[in-house]
């Protein structure tokens, strides 16, 4: 689709978008709840439209937007072009920024100055792209751990490049974290990054090696990238069984000690199962990065905004496997490489190439 570019407001910026990533995020909002296998293409190839069926089961939760022209794109990093007449807004004149302002996968966009990250002189547009969403998830899910008193989490999903970030970030500053995967290469991967504890879920000990785990680090706090099935549920029971062993005395409610599970994720859309042997002391419930950067307010996510730009190129580097343009992003075979969500199969938007 062919817009005017836009202008920006008095407080705003024009960006030439120049990297953006894909995040499941975004293509959770890019093919909602449609079968990507059933994707056909249409129309001008220059402008190519997508089809694809919706099972009958998920339609009402996508009836909300059924006619409406959703922007896609979380984030992402480029060139200011143009400002408004703010004093906040003429700084960032010709710099390259960092910007979370949805709708980034457009050739260009305009922002609100305080969505912008200015980036330090030699930091590329393609290093900055990243620079919100899973820094600030990583990042955020230790300050949830501190502000509710936790000592370690357990992290699923952990060869993911959010995860790899997590550990960095847990190393960094002393705390505790169980690494779940589920392939032996992503255990492989992540020892080379000096994690320490690395459970793969396809291995037949599995639960005893994260009894393990969970018993060295004390974790009693889970942050669940895959959403359905069992996982979360058994985090929780082998939470129990190690807290019922310390305590040692038996208790028909269970341990006394509160463990929180947070669903934040859904690379499993199936159902979240789980069965009740986990004591009473326990909360699962969902956990979103706007939210936490809204209760912890502005001064301080400045702070970790701020970490993540002093940490570009180390703590919080991400590794793309492909760059591709708008118009090969709507190829069926890049959908389906996109949509697979596979470690280390990230993939860099260019929208100006």
């Amino acid at each position: 689709m062919k817009l005017p570019v836009p202008a920006p407001g008095p407080n705003e910026v024009l960006i030439r978008v120049e990297a953006a990533p894909v995040n499941p995020s975004d293509l959770g909002l890019l093919f909602g709840a449609a079968d990507m296998s059933t994707a056909r293409t249409f129309g001008n190839p220059e402008f190519p439209g997508i089809l694809a069926e919706i099972p009958a089961a998920a339609m009402p939760s996508m009836a909300g937007r059924i006619g409406e022209a959703l922007e896609v794109g979380y984030e992402g990093a480029g060139t200011v072009v143009a400002t408004g007449s703010s004093e906040a807004a003429r700084k960032l004149d010709g710099r390259k920024v960092a910007a979370f302002g949805g709708g980034m996968y457009s050739q260009y966009r305009c922002v609100s100055t305080q969505a912008c990250l200015a980036l330090p002189d030699g930091i590329t547009s393609a290093e900055g792209a990243s620079a919100f969403v899973n820094p600030l998830t990583a990042l955020g899910m230790v300050e949830t751990l501190r502000h509710e008193k936790h000592t370690a989490l357990v992290h699923t999903a952990a060869a993911s490049n959010l995860g790899q970030m997590l550990n960095r970030v847990c190393l960094e500053d002393g705390i505790g974290l169980v690494n779940i995967v589920r392939r032996k290469e992503q255990v492989d991967l992540l020892r080379a990054q000096r994690a320490i504890h690395v459970c793969d879920s396809s291995s037949p000990d599995f639960i005893e090696e994260l009894q393990d785990a969970i018993a060295a680090t004390s974790a009693t706090l889970v942050f669940d990238a895959i959403g359905g099935g069992s996982l979360g549920g058994q985090i929780l029971a082998c939470m129990e069984a190690v807290l019922c062993r310390a305590e040692g005395q038996y208790s028909r409610y269970g341990s006394v000690t509160h463990k929180q599970l947070y669903l934040y994720g859904g690379l499993d859309s199936s159902q979240t199962r789980f069965e009740r042997n986990f004591g009473m002391a326990w909360g699962m419930s969902g956990w979103v990065l706007l939210a936490l950067l809204r209760r912890i307010g502005p001064e301080r996510a400045d702070m970790l905004k701020q970490r993540v730009v002093d940490g570009l190129q180390t703590t919080f580097r991400s590794h793309y496997s492909k760059t591709v343009s708008l118009l090969e992003l709507l190829q069926p075979g890049t959908m389906a490489q996109c949509n697979r969500r596979g470690t280390g199969e990230k993939f860099l938007l260019t929208p100006n190439r």
